[in-house]
């Protein structure tokens, strides 16, 4: 299972939220590249970098902070948060992103987001950002009518491999990620890679998520603060070598 740290981007700051709520920003460090150094440093080899920015403006932003770590960096990138056009994609790509993941755009312009996962393949992941079991969009404003399964179910018929799905009410809180909806979507979908994401506590949750197949997890606010070390990390890569 693949360990994937999160950096958030708000005005080109590494930051935090709680369940998406831009009021409840949290600065950890004004300059994401020391901190996905220190990453990689670690034996990290996975990123997973959003743009809070773009996500609420519906277009890239920091692309800057993408290009970036790209550059000073070996980090396998996956980077999200308001790819919303074929510009936006390429911005993203140019900048050294190697995946992107989409999720307002699967919802609101799924001709556009099938076209992607024709011509990119495992270069795209679907984003599946839920609260009550519906998909919600807009770096969270909105929530839809569509529920994960179906959805899930929808873009697998297209192609998709890669899915991170995020639990919006656990996001940031610290109480241990959404073990019961992984597992109904690993029983629907077992060939899918089902990456984690979302409240994330301690360590002893790795295994856990790993016995129950996902295929990666990310980890973001429990990192900043101080309940899982990276030091944990780096010897839970070398052990499944």
């Amino acid at each position: 299972m693949r360990i994937i740290p999160a950096i958030d981007i708000i005005d080109g700051k590494c930051v935090r939220l709680t369940k998406g709520d831009y009021a409840t920003k949290k600065i950890y460090n004004e300059n994401p590249l020391e901190v996905a150094k220190e990453f990689e440093a670690n034996g990290i080899q996975y990123l997973h970098l959003v743009d809070l920015d773009g996500a609420k403006s519906g277009k890239i932003v920091n692309y800057k902070i993408l290009e970036q770590i790209s550059e000073n960096t070996n980090l396998k990138i996956d980077f999200g948060g308001g790819l919303k056009t074929n510009t936006d994609l390429e911005i993203a790509f140019n900048s050294g992103a190697n995946q992107i993941t989409g999720g307002s755009i699967a919802v609101k312009n799924p001709d556009l987001f099938q076209e992607w996962i024709s011509k990119y393949g495992s270069k795209i992941i679907l984003g599946a950002d839920v609260f009550e079991e519906k998909i919600a969009v807009s770096g969270w404003q909105e929530t839809s009518d569509l529920e994960v399964l179906p959805f899930i179910e929808k873009y697998q018929k297209f192609g998709i491999k890669n899915i991170i799905c995020t639990d919006i009410s656990k996001d940031g809180m610290l109480e241990g990620p959404s073990f019961s909806l992984y597992k109904k979507i690993l029983e629907a979908f077992p060939a899918v890679n089902l990456i984690a994401s979302g409240g994330i506590s301690c360590f002893e949750e790795l295994p856990k998520l790993q016995l129950l197949g996902c295929e990666g997890v990310i980890i973001g606010k429990a990192i900043y603060e101080g309940k899982i070390s990276l030091e944990q990390l780096q010897n839970f890569i070398i052990n499944q070598i």
